[in-house]
């Protein structure tokens, strides 16, 4: 790996998947390895930054991204071949022995962000080729991935483990207690103010452009996590700049080839920042959810989020059937089509995940101006509303799905955002991170949402049980798995699962 970095990016994301990187990052690494044999030039900086990258493609995290965001939200139930680990989440039956909950393989990928950010800094004063901007452009990739990183721990188990520094010694204390979610939410923002500094608007190249880190993906994460942390100013700032960037754009879903380009290809005008997948390094999500199908759609969905036309079979909202599922069986399509006909070989599994996409970038920006209409900003209410109705229009929403909200009526529309957001980013785990932060805004006023969600397709006999566990708010997140309770003593469970 310390050769000249000469290939494409993507090659390398290939490359680095089937050869190990743990030589060098590992996360607790032989003493002495990682300065002794590496972070000596600009080449070895890079190297470890595409490691970080080819890390996030690790299946085991692409899963845990899609079942932490999709498997309480409501739109998908068991499949053919579920275990009882995927019933237990579904069914508000988390424990912690369920192997789903163990987060070992974010901190992996923490740590290789976590060493770029230490050691590489010293390599500008190693090799003069290494310019102070390329420097700041790849610690600005390891800022933002680690936030996101953060992000996703922070929003599944409320308070985690909060560590900034390289493990690059076993003499190093890995007894670490659990931060507050708070202050890792402001450690995220604290990196990502610092990545938006740092972070490049355009790599020339437009795979670089959606598989790395630039100014836009930094202000889409900015924009989440400040709606996680009801900033709702600063949240419709940073998807303003987004928006008036004119870098995106919604393309005709209309048109016969929108479903091939946005997802079976990936990289077009609506991408902002996608995990590479590839024919080398492919997506495991078609095996998941086509040949060994854990989950699948909800029996409802069709007629409940798409909406249905018995009077036009064909007039339907592009964003359903053969596109994010097939209606009639309910299989998860969005990961496995080639097109709105035809589905992808086993063995070209290489649709993308989509961190941010420009549609999701809207609807954050009508979540925060529908917010401030509530903070006095009453103007933002038509906002919000344009933004939806524009978003439909291009997705051929159905009439049957038509709301109307005033301007003025905020929780009216929040929750017809809330409708257009399960529409358009079903199953890109999304759902479950979108109900729980409407829900626990203003010191929880919107409790019983997750309650109706999750009683919504549950067995009789269970709805009374899941009613009593999501009126503790610590049913909300994931136990620390007990794996992890007994390597680190300074951890204590979440009160909700002692």
């Amino acid at each position: 790996m310390k050769t000249k970095i000469k290939l494409s990016i993507l090659a390398l994301f290939a490359l680095l998947a089937t050869t190990s990187c743990d030589n060098y990052l590992d996360l607790r690494p032989q003493d002495g390895i990682v300065r002794d044999e590496f972070w000596k030039t600009k080449e070895d900086v890079q190297a470890a930054v595409i490691g970080i990258y080819t890390s996030l493609l690790d299946r085991n995290l692409t899963n845990r991204l899609f079942y932490y965001g999709e498997l309480r939200g409501g739109l998908v139930s068991e499949g053919t071949n579920a275990n009882d680990e995927i019933r237990d989440i579904l069914n508000t039956n988390v424990l912690p022995t369920n192997s789903i909950v163990d987060w070992d393989i974010f901190y992996r990928s923490i740590n290789y962000c976590n060493t770029v950010i230490e050691l590489a800094p010293n390599v500008k004063n190693l090799d003069p080729t290494l310019s102070q901007t390329q420097l700041n452009n790849f610690l600005s990739e390891a800022l933002a991935i680690r936030a996101y990183l953060y992000f996703t721990l922070a929003r599944s188990f409320k308070d985690v483990p909060l560590k900034l520094d390289a493990s690059l010694s076993d003499s190093q204390n890995y007894q670490l207690p659990t931060s507050p979610q708070s202050v890792v939410f402001d450690q995220v923002i604290k990196d990502l103010e610092l990545a938006k500094s740092y972070a490049t608007e355009d790599y020339g190249n437009n795979a670089y452009n959606k598989g790395r880190i630039t100014v836009y993906s930094v202000n889409a994460l900015l924009a989440d996590v400040y709606l996680w942390t009801e900033q709702y100013q600063k949240a419709f700032d940073a998807t303003d700049e987004i928006v008036k960037s004119n870098k995106f754009a919604l393309i005709n879903a209309g048109g016969s080839t929108w479903f091939n380009r946005v997802f079976a290809v990936g990289n077009s005008t609506e991408s902002i920042f996608e995990l590479q997948f590839s024919l080398l390094v492919q997506n495991p999500l078609n095996d998941l959810l086509n040949v060994f199908p854990q989950v699948r759609a909800t029996p409802l969905i069709m007629e409940n989020v798409y909406g249905i036309d018995f009077d036009v079979p064909s007039n339907r909202d592009y964003r359903g059937d053969q596109a994010a599922l097939i209606g009639s069986t309910g299989a998860i399509y969005k990961y496995t089509g080639l097109n709105n006909t035809e589905s992808k070989d086993r063995n070209e599994s290489n649709t993308h995940w989509f961190v941010y996409r420009y549609a999701d970038v809207l609807l954050m920006k009508a979540e925060a101006a529908a917010r401030l209409v509530g903070e006095g900003q009453i103007d933002k209410g038509q906002i919000a509303l344009d933004i939806i109705s524009e978003l439909r229009t291009n997705r051929r929403a159905l009439e049957a799905t038509e709301r109307t909200p005033g301007a003025s009526e905020v929780t009216a529309l929040i929750d017809y955002i809330m409708e257009e957001r399960a529409r358009e980013l079903a199953f890109e785990g999304k759902r479950w991170f979108d109900l729980l932060r409407v829900a626990k805004a203003n010191l929880y006023e919107r409790k019983q949402l997750l309650i109706d969600v999750a009683t919504e397709n549950a067995p009789p006999t269970s709805i009374q049980s899941i009613v009593s566990k999501l009126q503790d708010n610590n049913s909300h997140y994931f136990p620390i798995h007990f794996s992890e309770l007994q390597v680190n003593k300074a951890l204590v469970q979440n009160p909700f699962y002692k």
